[in-house]
């Protein structure tokens, strides 16, 4: 069997959207399971919508994927070049060559003429008005130097079947396409034949990319078959939907591989949960590395229906994958958020990341569950009232005092030391930990909701504030119970 050779193919026109990675990684996935070659290719054709930096963007964000390329323009390969604007001769050879076996033909009419165009249905299609020149006519114009685009030459009759390895036999009728421009008028392809030539040239035996291209196919089948090309194997994805309703777009929030990462979501986390949409392992695991889903990947597993993001699901493999990290490195990842907030530079940025490491899910979390610590002030004092801890005003004021004591001469001040501490409180008093624990929570912090509990959140304060916060907690009690 000849090698299997699959390729992404994006165009530079912006950032890296989550349904094109999913595309390059299901074509990485296949690739490699199959000891294969997975090549990158950019298709810039379209130089409109070129954006600058957005080359820089597709290799950034592959790399940070873990999805490595065996060939592609910043690494070469037998095959180049990689980028389809520095292959323009290339497309106007084998476009005349499609020309001269009858799969295509010159077009001369004006934008004016097109306008006027319409079917039964009153959609603007191409007539064939052009494919009814003579050569002699054709050759007249292209010696005069008038303007032309190169259209492919579509069945009016007829239907065309092509085997898709996820949606099976896929049948379309010819009626249903369009003589599509193949070379425009500055001599450049449009995707409708550069993909098709581009594709044979580098040897790709397998397409991945979206069900959007279903209905094409055909359109791409016809030049395969008119130069005598086999065609390759294809696997169309299904779409990613925000919801019931709408896709997954830039126009409705996340919906690019930065966006996510800039809000603290690892690369990692992002590449497993993005092979999740469409595709179920027979194991039933969800979290994987890349290698392992290399080892499960299979094309019987991959839906024929829409996915619908999870925001939810990501956030909680996000939150695992963080728990997994060294605590050196989820420092250095929490830092700049850290730095966002206002605490920063007031306390023990480690121990803040000790703290925080398996308390949040994505990284952008740490500024709002942290600012506590510099927001203290009047709070609402039925929050020393919890009935699982048996604990409420009054119970709360009478303990406080010892806490008070214990937290201003506990040596060494440190988390062993006040455990120590707290754990002795309770059991000389005769109370449960958590009639202790809650009221030295809330008195600290001013919050029912901490990351952490008293002991950590005494040791993140440090004795003076802490100190401080007990003394203005106790006056706050005394003046709800008017005492």
């Amino acid at each position: 069997m000849e090698k299997i050779r699959t390729r992404f193919a994006p165009s530079p026109t912006g950032f890296m959207h989550l349904g094109g990675l999913r595309t390059a990684l299901y074509s990485y996935l296949f690739a490699k399971q199959n000891d294969g070659d997975f090549i990158l290719r950019i298709e810039d054709t379209d130089q409109e919508r070129f954006v600058e930096g957005a080359i820089d963007v597709i290799y950034s964000s592959l790399k940070e994927s873990g999805l490595t390329y065996d060939e592609g323009p910043d690494i070469g390969g037998p095959y180049g070049p990689y980028v389809q604007s520095e292959r323009k001769s290339i497309y106007m050879e084998y476009a005349k060559k499609l020309i001269e076996l009858g799969g295509a033909y010159y077009c001369f009419c004006s934008k004016e003429r097109l306008e006027t165009l319409t079917d039964e249905n009153g959609n603007r299609k191409y007539d064939k008005h052009c494919l009814h020149l003579s050569k002699e006519e054709v050759q007249a114009k292209l010696d005069a130097g008038e303007p032309f685009v190169i259209r492919q030459n579509i069945p009016t009759e007829g239907t065309s079947s092509y085997d898709d390895l996820v949606y099976g036999t896929i049948h379309v009728d010819y009626s249903e396409l369009e003589d599509n421009i193949l070379i425009k008028s500055d001599g450049m392809p449009t995707y409708n034949f550069a993909n098709v030539v581009d594709d044979h040239l580098m040897r790709i035996s397998h397409v991945v990319r979206g069900t959007e291209y279903l209905s094409s196919t055909p359109k791409y089948n016809l030049m395969y078959d008119t130069f005598g090309w086999e065609r390759p194997k294809y696997i169309h994805l299904p779409t990613i939907m925000k919801d019931a309703t709408r896709k997954l777009s830039k126009r409705y929030g996340d919906a690019n591989f930065d966006d996510f990462v800039n809000k603290g979501y690892l690369p990692e986390a992002i590449i497993n949960y993005v092979a999740l949409l469409g595709w179920s392992p027979k194991e039933n695991v969800e979290k994987m590395t890349m290698q392992q889903m290399i080892d499960l990947f299979s094309l019987d597993g991959v839906s024929k229906s829409p996915s619908i993001f999870d925001d939810a699901k990501l956030r909680w493999l996000n939150g695992e994958y963080l728990k997994e990290l060294s605590d050196e490195k989820f420092e250095e990842l929490a830092e700049p958020f850290f730095k966002k907030s206002k605490v920063y530079g007031k306390y023990d940025l480690k121990l803040l990341s000790s703290l925080m490491k398996t308390r949040v899910e994505i990284l952008s979390e740490i500024p709002e569950k942290v600012d506590f610590l510099e927001e203290f002030g009047e709070y609402d004092p039925a929050l020393f009232i919890h009935k699982k801890m048996k604990t409420n005003e009054e119970t709360s004021l009478e303990i406080l005092p010892a806490i008070r004591d214990l937290i201003a001469n506990t040596e060494p001040y440190t988390h062993d030391a006040l455990h120590d501490a707290f754990m002795k409180l309770a059991a000389d008093s005769g109370l449960k930990n958590g009639q202790v624990m809650w009221p030295a929570r809330v008195a600290l912090t001013g919050k029912d909701v901490t990351p952490g509990g008293a002991i950590e959140m005494a040791e993140i304060l440090g004795r003076e504030e802490s100190l401080r916060r007990i003394d203005f907690s106790m006056e706050l009690l005394k003046k709800a119970l008017g005492k």
